[in-house]
């Protein structure tokens, strides 16, 4: 018996509402926003936004929305990174976060890019530590008050 391994799938007409369904932990609502949010956003910026769902077997455990080339403070300050991650809170501490950032960063490589970005708010039980232990690093910039952090794509 083979064991399944997650994998990504496009948001469609057939999983939208489940996709709209997950939730994350109560305590970390205050630090993520809900799935509905991230697609219209993905939707109103479609030339950015890359959403996907986390599945394992027929399971929805997470969703991520990556985005990519957009420009930072100047033209020639154009980033790719993790705009959203959702885990659901049943699913959390299996790996899920991992893969998620791992495949932001392999996209983000294919498109070639060398650095990928993401933001997350400060706090006692946000998500610094998640983020600090998969390699990302604050750049000393906070956007939208949140802190942004780089790691390698590679």
């Amino acid at each position: 018996m083979v064991a399944s391994v997650p994998a990504l799938v496009k948001i469609t007409e057939h999983n939208v509402e489940a996709a709209c369904r997950l939730t994350v932990r109560p305590d970390q609502e205050k630090y993520s926003s809900p799935v509905a949010w991230s697609l219209a956003e993905a939707y109103a910026q479609p030339e950015i936004a890359w959403p996907r769902l986390i599945v394992e077997g027929d399971e929805i455990v997470g969703f991520l929305m990556g985005f990519f080339d957009i420009e930072w403070d100047r033209p020639d300050d154009r980033r790719s990174g993790l705009w959203r991650l959702n885990i659901a809170a049943e699913q959390q501490g299996r790996g899920y976060g991992r893969y998620a950032v791992d495949a932001v960063r392999a996209e983000a490589r294919r498109r070639g890019h060398d650095r990928v970005y993401t933001t997350w708010e400060s706090g006692e039980d946000g998500p610094e530590g998640f983020y600090l232990k998969l390699g990302f690093r604050p750049t000393g910039e906070t956007s939208g008050g949140q802190i942004v952090a780089v790691r390698s794509a590679h």
